[in-house]
């Protein structure tokens, strides 16, 4: 008998009983139903239950179409870990509009031509950054709708805009009908690289990738329900890496941070029995070396994930005494945040612990919903033998990868080039197909033909006693091209010379990798903690 041509999909069309847009809005619509007294926010005093929430978040969606706000629209966001960051990030799309947020650590100029070049129709800002945002919009001919978050724990500041966000509430409708948009692919969210090699890129998310990563998150880190999420981590980086949305799936609890100190992060652990947060190094740095009697108390595991530059050892070590937890994760604005995880194999718990954060070091393998992630040749676009020394660059493939660069389309052709996103990472891949970064393709030391890891110098130098922080840039040299040169931020009680450390780092590695210069002093970050190497470069360049 002939087999009936496509009877799998004659007659077996999409429609709206058996598909809907994959969008991590339906995430706090179920929450509030299904948990509506459950606690979805704490900051300070206030509390806020998943019902409250949800009918906070339709009243800004409401209210923004009251102000002509509708499809594809940009709103920005100058906010720190606060309720109305957390709110907006359902309400803006809720509202069928795409949110920007800012930095709050950029400049004025920096500000203003994100504003312009994203299109804001409105802005939400705080009183603490009213001097760069007011500079920002004088360079605006047609600045934005300014909308202010009178937060009471800001002193100073003013009040910029003609409507203060807790007003502008009381205006929208708390049963504001919302929809699904139209499209998944349609976007979600624009966020701006870092920008140090000319203007930044913006990178458009959407919701079907918005979604999937949010997923991605509570399946890597194993989360369970009802977590308790401290924000550390800044809401307006990679849109708090999809987390607004993972803890609302999860019918988990926000604990907004607005100031990453250790005095408030230990106090939160104890205070609401935190059980998860994410961050940079730097913000592990700050809870190991911080004072002994802010750690005490603390008798619940804690779950850091922590992405960026690898924990140093010594700092993983030093977690897993105060019993917190860390898996390391990789990623990029362009992927949504993590895409990659270091995924824990219960054996290697039975390894010394020296051992174990060598283990935890490394980037690891891909999301549960990123198709597929390689370490190839970016010449011949093949993979690289897994031998763990071949280095080539990390490139991703799937729905977790962003639409492209807005108003950008040669940057948008150069990323996805080969059929790949490129990150211009390089790595290189175990026998196990876990993969190891070991440099930016730009922070690559070329001496005398050899390359040489800046991130390999940076874990030697980690393991001397007296270095607290540490970074490695390129040197320009007459014979060799170019050399290491280490910039390093010692222990407040510790005294050491330069020679010592070289010495150390030529008693640990191969001698042709050790620095050749050393720099005392505290190290450039960005807000999200991570060493600006292109600032060190420049340093590198003028010693």
């Amino acid at each position: 008998m002939e087999r009936e041509l496509n009877q799998y999909s004659t007659d077996l069309d999409k429609n709206e009983a058996n598909y809907s847009p994959l969008s991590p809005l339906t995430f706090i619509e179920r929450a509030a139903a299904v948990y509506p007294q459950h606690c979805a926010q704490i900051y300070g005093d206030i509390r806020y239950s998943w019902a409250e929430t949800y009918s906070r978040c339709r009243r800004l969606a409401s209210a923004l179409r009251q102000h002509g706000v509708g499809a594809d629209d940009t709103v920005a966001l100058m906010l720190p870990n606060v309720p109305a960051m957390f709110e907006a990030h359902y309400a803006i799309p809720m509202a069928g509009a795409v949110i920007h947020a800012l930095n709050i650590r950029l400049d004025a100029d920096t500000v203003a031509f994100q504003l312009r070049h994203g299109g804001a129709r409105v802005l939400f800002t705080d009183r603490e950054f009213s001097p760069t945002i007011k500079a920002a919009l004088a360079q605006l001919d047609e600045p934005p709708l300014v909308i202010d978050v009178d937060d009471a724990a800001v002193e100073g500041g003013e009040l910029l805009g003609d409507i203060e966000y807790e007003a502008l509430l009381t205006s929208g409708d708390p049963g504001f009908h919302w929809q699904l948009p139209r499209d998944e692919w349609q976007a979600i969210a624009l966020g701006y690289t870092s920008g140090t090699t000319g203007d930044p890129k913006g990178v458009v998310t959407h919701h079907r990738g918005a979604h999937l990563n949010a997923v991605s998150n509570l399946m890597a880190w194993n989360m369970g329900a009802h977590p308790v999420y401290l924000w550390t981590l800044p809401m307006f980086h990679c849109n708090g890496w999809c987390f607004p949305w993972t803890i609302a799936a999860l019918n988990g609890t926000s604990v907004c941070l607005r100031a990453v100190r250790a005095d408030h992060i230990f106090s939160a652990l104890k205070q609401h029995r935190v059980t998860h947060l994410c961050g940079a190094p730097i913000v592990m740095s700050l809870m190991a070396n911080a004072e002994d009697e802010l750690k005490e108390g603390i008798d619940h595991e804690v779950n850091i994930m922590t992405a960026a530059a690898a924990p140093p050892p010594a700092i993983l070590e030093a977690m897993a005494r105060l019993n917190f937890k860390v898996t390391h994760a990789y990623g990029l604005t362009e992927v949504y945040g993590p895409a990659v995880v270091c995924s824990w194999h219960a054996e290697w718990d039975e390894l010394p612990i020296t051992e174990q954060a060598e283990m935890k070091s490394r980037q690891g393998v891909r999301y549960p919903m990123l198709e597929e992630l390689v370490v190839v040749d970016p010449d011949s676009m093949k993979p690289v033998p897994r031998d763990g020394e071949t280095i080539g660059e990390i490139m991703f493939r799937g729905n977790i990868v962003m639409k492209g660069y807005l108003k950008n389309p040669e940057a948008s052709r150069k990323a996805f080039a080969g059929g790949y996103f490129h990150s211009g990472d390089l790595a290189v891949c175990h026998e196990d197909g876990y993969i190891e970064i070991k440099d930016r393709s730009k922070d690559i030391i070329i001496s005398g033909g050899e390359n040489i890891s800046s991130i390999e110098i940076e874990k030697t130098l980690y393991r001397h006693p007296a270095v607290l922080e540490a970074a490695v840039a390129a040197m320009p040299d007459e014979k060799w091209g170019e050399t290491p040169c280490a910039f390093v931020t010692l222990h407040e009680d510790a005294s050491v010379g330069e020679q010592e450390i070289i010495d150390f780092c030529r008693d640990n590695m191969a001698h042709f990798k050790a620095p050749r210069r050393v720099v005392f002093g505290p190290l450039p970050k960005t807000s999200t903690g991570k060493i600006q190497k292109f600032e060190l470069r420049e340093r590198a360049r003028q010693l």
